[in-house]
């Protein structure tokens, strides 16, 4: 992980030419490690930086430097800075990280500070100057801070807080909904809380959590997700679809068979959107049994039944029952759909619009 020291150091090196090759800005020192700059704060800054403007105006730009960028760790940096910047004239408050996410970016914009990255990407905006520079790749990529929070047991969280969304928890009662451990979720709200997805409410032993940005989490998520995680098997039976589900219900009724449709099946019950000629449904277990009985043939070309087993207890969280046949989650659905082909992501956001966002 790249240092705060280093960012101070990369700022420092290279300010001066950034400023300087717009023709409009002079710097006239550089300092870091400033202490008694402001005696009558607690919080000092890591690093200022005095300019000339052309027509001769002085500014001293402040610097707060975090090695993470998430938008929690942002909020405090903003916060910080405006605290310094806000009763004194002629100071611009800027955030400095590893590297600037759209959300941090939003964050800053909206809080009138200016922000830079060890990129290059930066906005600097105060008086008549104004710089922008974007769209510069991350020089770190291996850093990947999203990464755990989708992780297998992880995600069994996510479910529980998505399902539920109005709803406040103990990290307790959440490893509990989701089947992990209190080590597990505790380290699942921890990330969470740093990119501000959740919230915490009340304070010490009667502080809850519960879900703060419901969209955004599940569109992260569904970026770092693809039913072909599942165990696929394809058959083809010569019955219409109509008929083979009624089949398959009719089947997984009578012999107790833990079931649930999904992709083009599932959204046909709680969402229509889509003609289909394939079927879609998760089975745990008896699957060679079932097809055994219905006189399936295993394709692999042209199914038009696809049983899915399930990678983790979590896909079948949240069941719904709609008209006697059983259907994954409305997230677990969204999920499925959004990395299907055939316009699978156009019935996703259709679910979105007309069902999830209604229970957000």
């Amino acid at each position: 992980m790249v240092t705060e020291k280093e960012i101070i150091n990369s700022i420092k090196k290279n300010i001066r030419n950034l400023f300087e090759s717009t023709d409009f800005i002079k710097v006239n020192s550089i300092k870091s490690e400033v202490k008694n700059l402001f005696p009558d704060q607690q919080i000092q800054p890591d690093l200022i930086v005095e300019v000339k403007t052309k027509d001769k105006k002085k500014y001293f730009i402040v610097f707060e430097v975090k090695s993470v960028g998430q938008p929690r760790y942002t909020r405090m940096a903003v916060n910080e800075l405006k605290y310094m910047v806000s009763s004194r004239k002629n100071y611009y408050g800027v955030f400095a990280v590893t590297f600037i996410s759209k959300e941090s970016k939003q964050i800053c914009s909206e809080n009138g500070v200016g922000f830079i990255d060890l990129a290059g990407n930066c906005l600097f905006k105060f008086d008549n100057v104004y710089i922008s520079i974007e769209g510069r790749p991350n020089l770190y990529p291996n850093t990947r801070p999203l990464k755990s929070i989708f992780s297998t047991k992880s995600t069994r969280a996510l479910r529980v807080f998505l399902c539920n969304p109005r709803k406040e928890w103990f990290v307790k009662d959440i490893a509990k909904e989701a089947n992990i451990s209190l080590g597990q979720a505790s380290n699942v709200k921890q990330r969470l809380l740093e990119f501000e997805f959740i919230e915490e409410t009340g304070s010490g032993k009667n502080s809850k959590i519960k879900l703060k940005k419901a969209e955004s989490l599940l569109r992260e998520w569904s970026n770092n997700y693809s039913y072909q995680k599942n165990k696929i098997r394809n058959f083809y039976s010569m019955d219409d679809v109509e008929v083979l589900e009624r089949k398959l219900i009719d089947y997984f009724k009578k012999n107790q068979i833990s079931y649930a449709f999904t992709l083009t099946s599932g959204a046909s019950r709680v969402s229509p959107f889509l003609r289909y000629n394939r079927i879609f449904t998760y089975v745990s277990n008896n699957i060679d049994r079932i097809v055994k009985d219905l006189n399936f043939k295993e394709v692999s070309t042209g199914p038009n039944v696809s049983f899915l087993e399930p990678y983790d207890e979590g896909v079948l969280y949240y069941l719904q029952e709609v008209n006697g046949v059983k259907v994954v989650s409305d997230i677990q659905l969204y999920l499925d759909l959004k990395g299907y082909m055939k316009r699978g992501e156009e019935a996703a956001e259709f679910l979105l619009e007309r069902r999830l966002k209604k229970q957000w």
